[in-house]
C-alpha cells in the first residue's frame, strides 16, 4: 500500500536537525502500519512498543534519563537499538503522557536516536494537562486514503502516476477510467482497512460491513474517553453531519441535532470530533482576505466527516447508485461531493474556510489560503455548472482566480479554472509547486 506521506517521513529521516517525530491522525488511518512499513524499509531493525499493551510503561519511563530509557526499550522489544540503524516506535503514545514528554529529552540529549511516535485521540489528550514538547518535535498528520493513494491501491498506477506528475494532457484523454475509479472511491472510500477489504476483493457487502465496524468502533470511543452525558452529545451530532451536509447550503445547524439545540450544549461535542480527527470543521468568512483567520465568523460553520466512504456507510447509500450510474455525483444535493473535495484539499494543510452573503445570494463552497494568495472554489457534482454565484464573488474581486472542481475537463479561462473532481491532486501539487 503507497501511502504519499512516506516521502515525508524519508525527509525527516535524512534532515539533518531531525527532531522525534509525532505522526497523528485519527483511529484506523494507517498510523501503525505506515511506521512500521518504513522503519522496515529504511532500517536494519525496528524497536516497537505498543503504550496502551504494555504493562511495563512506568519502569521503562521512571525518569527520563535517555540512556537508561534507550536501556529498557532494549531489553522489552529484545533489539539492540543502535544510533541510525534501529527506527525505535512508540505507539498509541496518548495512552502514556510521560512517554510524549520523554521526548524532549530525546530532542535535547541524543538527538543521534530516531525515534517516532504514533498517536490517535491525541488532540484531546493535549486537553487533559499533558504536556507537549513544544518546538522539540516535528509533527506529521495522516489522513484517511486520498484518491490518489487509492488509486495506487486498485492498481491503477498508470492513472496515478499522470495526477501526481499533472499530465493535463493525459488526464483530459482518459474521463472514463477517472470517472469509473472515482465512483469506486466514493463507496470504499480512504479508510486502509477497507481498502484492503476490497482490493483482496472480499466484496461490497464486505466493504460495507468493514465501515460500520469502524463507525462502531468510533462510537465506543465517544463512552470511552468521556462521561456519560457528553458520549450521548458527541454521538448525537456525529450522527446527525449526514443530515447538515444533505441541506442546501450545508451551514450547521444546531436546532437540527435536538429541538431546541443550542451551541452551549454541542460545541464541547462538536470540539471533540475534531479533536479526535473525525470531522473537520469550516468556518465562514467575511471576506476572502489573507489571513483568512482574521475575518473568521466562529459561529457560522460546516461541519464534515474525515472519510466519504463513512459517509455512504452512514448514509447507507446501495452500491447501485454509486458504482453503476452518475447518482453519486448528482444526487443527495452533492453532500458526497463536497465531501469528497474537502477531504482532498485537507491533507494539503491549508486554511479552509467558506464564503456565503448574509442574503445566502452569493455562496462559495471554499476559499483557500495558498502561498500565491486566496482561491475561491466552487463544487460541482457532475457536468452542469451553471451558477451564478462565483462569477458575481468573481466580478466583486477581480483580483481573485477561481477553480471550479467539476466532471467537465481541465480548462483554464480568464478568471477560473475549471479541474475533474478526480484531477483535485493534480492542481494542488501545480499550485504548491507554483
Amino acid at each position: 500500500m503507497k501511502r504519499l506521506l512516506y516521502s515525508e517521513l524519508l525527509n525527516w529521516k535524512k534532515g539533518l536537525a531531525r527532531k522525534p517525530l509525532i505522526l497523528n491522525g485519527a483511529r484506523q488511518v494507517g498510523k501503525t502500519w505506515l511506521l512500521r512499513h518504513f522503519g522496515e524499509r529504511e532500517y536494519s531493525s525496528v524497536a516497537y512498543v505498543n503504550c496502551q499493551r504494555t504493562e511495563s510503561m512506568s519502569h521503562i519511563f521512571s525518569d527520563f534519563s535517555v540512556e537508561r530509557i534507550v536501556r529498557s526499550l532494549s531489553a522489552y522489544t529484545g533489539v539492540d537499538i543502535k544510533v541510525g540503524e534501529t527506527l525505535i516506535i512508540l505507539d498509541e503514545i496518548q495512552d502514556y503522557p510521560r512517554a510524549l514528554t520523554a521526548l524532549k529529552y530525546f530532542y535535547e540529549d541524543a538527538p543521534e536516536y530516531h525515534i517516532a511516535v504514533a498517536g490517535s485521540l491525541l488532540g484531546l489528550s493535549l486537553h487533559n494537562g499533558v504536556s507537549f514538547p513544544v518546538g522539540k518535535v516535528t509533527t506529521l498528520n495522516l489522513y484517511p486514503m486520498t484518491f490518489v493513494e487509492f488509486l495506487f491501491a486498485i492498481g491503477k498506477s498508470q492513472l496515478a502516476d499522470a495526477l501526481v506528475a499533472g499530465d493535463w494532457q493525459l488526464i483530459n484523454s482518459l474521463p472514463e477510467l477517472y470517472t469509473d475509479a472515482l465512483r469506486q472511491y466514493y463507496y470504499v472510500g480512504g479508510m486502509p482497512s477497507v481498502v484492503n477489504r476490497y482490493v483482496s476483493g472480499d466484496g461490497l457487502i464486505v466493504v460495507r460491513k468493514e465501515q460500520k465496524q469502524i463507525l462502531s468502533d468510533y462510537t465506543r470511543d465517544f463512552s470511552k474517553h468521556v462521561l456519560h452525558h457528553t458520549a450521548e452529545r458527541i454521538r448525537m451530532v456525529w450522527e446527525n453531519v449526514p443530515n447538515q451536509l444533505a441541506k442546501e447550503n450545508r451551514k450547521f445547524i444546531y436546532k437540527e441535532v435536538k429541538k431546541g439545540g443550542r451551541a452551549s450544549e454541542f460545541d464541547d461535542a462538536i470540539g471533540w470530533l475534531i479533536d479526535a480527527g473525525l470531522a473537520y470543521k469550516v468556518t465562514r468568512i467575511k471576506e476572502p482576505r489573507m489571513p483568512l483567520r482574521f475575518y473568521d465568523e466562529p459561529s457560522v460553520f460546516k461541519l464534515f466527516m474525515l472519510d466519504v466512504g463513512l459517509l455512504g456507510a452512514m448514509m447507507d447509500t446501495p452500491a447501485s447508485s454509486m458504482l453503476i450510474d452518475n447518482s453519486s455525483f448528482v444526487e443527495y444535493k452533492g453532500a458526497f461531493t463536497e465531501e469528497f473535495v474537502l477531504t482532498q484539499l485537507q491533507p494539503f494543510g491549508m486554511p479552509i474556510r467558506y464564503f456565503s452573503s448574509n442574503d445566502s445570494r452569493i455562496e462559495v463552497d471554499f476559499v483557500l489560503q495558498t502561498e500565491n494568495g486566496i482561491v475561491p472554489v466552487e463544487v460541482k457534482a457532475g457536468e452542469n455548472v451553471r451558477s451564478r454565484s462565483l462569477r458575481v464573488f468573481c466580478d466583486k474581486h477581480p483580483e481573485l482566480h477561481a477553480v471550479r472542481f467539476s466532471m467537465k475537463q481541465y480548462a483554464v479561462q480568464d478568471w477560473m479554472t475549471n479541474v475533474p473532481l478526480y484531477a483535485i491532486d493534480a492542481w494542488l501539487k501545480g499550485l504548491t509547486q507554483s
